[in-house]
């Protein structure tokens, strides 16, 4: 083989890298979401909700990675300008890996696939990827929180309290150029560049966190009302106890003994953030809340996959239009 076909293949397996890791993720997890559950019985689960509804929440779910991609596009405006879908592209590959690796050693995927798919140094995206989670995990309980206000009757107090946290992203980025004028004059050489490049990897605005804060808090919203909803379909009452539900389950994502694929643990947070916030105890009532959260699971791991597949269609389909 002549060295212009070795370059020529290089060149291919190049440009084609991230769609050849999506095809690869996509097909091992439906294999392996077969040989635990069986898409089988998980059809037939849903159809006692109704396929209607499931589709609904499905395309809800979807709609929710576009919003999250909008947020990186926003994140890193001058490295991904006019390349909305090849983002949208890694960002599911990213998801669909975060699922399915166990230990939370997916995310190390992102700064890898910015610095590869958008030329981002890795500091700058590890950084990124920090405030994100921050933001996500703020989002995250500010959106269980609603539980918590809704177990209270809508009490004044427990109100204000949940505005209060709701906002507290704000202060905390006021703090930040304090914090640093404190440790630049400290740290030289390899530590000052170091938290140079954090600093990269931060908001450079109040405008682009509360930007960032807003699109997040509108994804999270939407991502608990769906399960919320959906658990409380499924007869997972009341309902303090859906939010708590959905709540826990993500919770139970981001812990460090995260399950490959999310199997055992993640159903597991929605039983206990469900009962945390008053689901009954009995057994019938453990045993429908177990198989609800089970199917809200899968629910979610079918959107990754949707989200996935989707990805890679539409960006097969900007390769095909650029030539």
């Amino acid at each position: 083989m002549s060295l212009a076909q070795n370059n020529q293949r290089a060149a291919a397996f190049r440009r084609h890298r991230l769609s050849l890791i999506a095809a690869l993720v996509i097909i091992a997890y439906a294999v392996f979401v077969q040989y635990v559950w069986g898409w089988g019985s998980i059809v037939s689960e849903w159809e006692a909700i109704g396929l209607p509804t499931v589709l609904a929440a499905l395309a809800l779910l979807v709609a929710t990675y576009f919003v999250r991609t909008w947020r990186l596009y926003h994140y890193f405006p001058r490295e991904t300008r006019g390349r909305f879908i090849a983002l949208f592209h890694l960002a599911q590959v990213h998801n669909v890996l975060n699922i399915m690796l166990p230990f939370r050693s997916g995310e190390t995927s992102f700064p890898l696939l910015m610095r590869s798919e958008f030329g981002v140094p890795l500091l700058h995206g590890t950084s990124a990827l920090l405030v994100m989670r921050l933001l996500d995990l703020h989002a995250l309980l500010a959106a269980g929180g609603l539980g918590l206000v809704a177990q209270a009757d809508l009490a004044p107090w427990a109100v204000a309290l949940w505005l209060l946290f709701l906002v507290a992203p704000i202060p905390a980025f006021l703090a930040k150029e304090p914090v640093l004028g404190l440790l630049r004059p400290r740290l030289s050489g390899k530590l000052g560049r170091i938290l140079a490049g954090i600093e990269d990897g931060l908001p450079k605005s109040l405008g682009g966190l509360v930007a960032a804060w807003l699109v997040t808090v509108v994804n999270w919203g939407t991502k608990m009302l769906v399960f919320a909803w959906v658990l409380g379909l499924m007869g997972v009452a009341p309902l303090s106890a859906t939010f708590g539900g959905a709540i826990g389950g993500e919770l139970a994502s981001v812990l460090p003994f995260h399950a490959p694929g999310g199997v055992g643990t993640y159903p597991a947070g929605i039983v206990a953030g469900a009962v945390a916030l008053g689901a009954e105890r009995g057994q019938a009532a453990m045993a429908s809340l177990a198989r609800a959260s089970i199917n809200l699971h899968l629910l979610i791991v079918l959107s990754a996959l949707l989200g996935a597949g989707l990805s890679l269609g539409l960006n097969e389909i900007r390769r095909l239009a650029k030539g």
